[in-house]
Order: C-alpha cells, then sequence, then structure tokens
C-alpha cells in the first residue's frame, strides 16, 4: 500500500516555528532556574535522580512499544 506523502504547508511550518521557539523557550527557562539556585546535592541524590530519569524513559519506551505491538497485531480494536 503505498501513500503519497503530502509537503507541509505554510500553517504547518509557522505551527513547526512557534512548537520550536516555545521549546527553546523552555530549555532557556530550565536552564536559568537550575543555574541560579546555589544548593548542593549529595552523591545519592544524583544517583537517585538518574534512576529516576532511566526508569521513566525505561517504562515511556516499553509503553511505546506495546502501543506499536498492539497496532502492528490488530489488537486495537
Amino acid at each position: 500500500m503505498t501513500t503519497k506523502r503530502e509537503r507541509l504547508g505554510p500553517g504547518g511550518w509557522l505551527i513547526l516555528a512557534v512548537l520550536l521557539g516555545l521549546l527553546a523557550a523552555a530549555i532557556l527557562y530550565a536552564a536559568r532556574i537550575w543555574t541560579s539556585v546555589d544548593v548542593a546535592m549529595s552523591g545519592w541524590g544524583w544517583l537517585f535522580m538518574i534512576l529516576g530519569i532511566i526508569v521513566t524513559t525505561a517504562l515511556g519506551a516499553g509503553l511505546m512499544a506495546l502501543v506499536f505491538y498492539s497496532a502492528r497485531h490488530d489488537m486495537d480494536r
């Protein structure tokens, strides 16, 4: 089954530019807030923050894999 790929129109490019601008603003704001606080974090704090990031990312990836698996095997009716 082949489908025709449509190019992004002017409205799509505008929305994409606005979303990228919002992403850049969020990253700059987070970096400014992160560097403005003068609080030391212990080694345990860093360890648990890194473990939290890894577990959250793995959970999200696993759930997305289940979504794609069920869609490919026609289980999502």
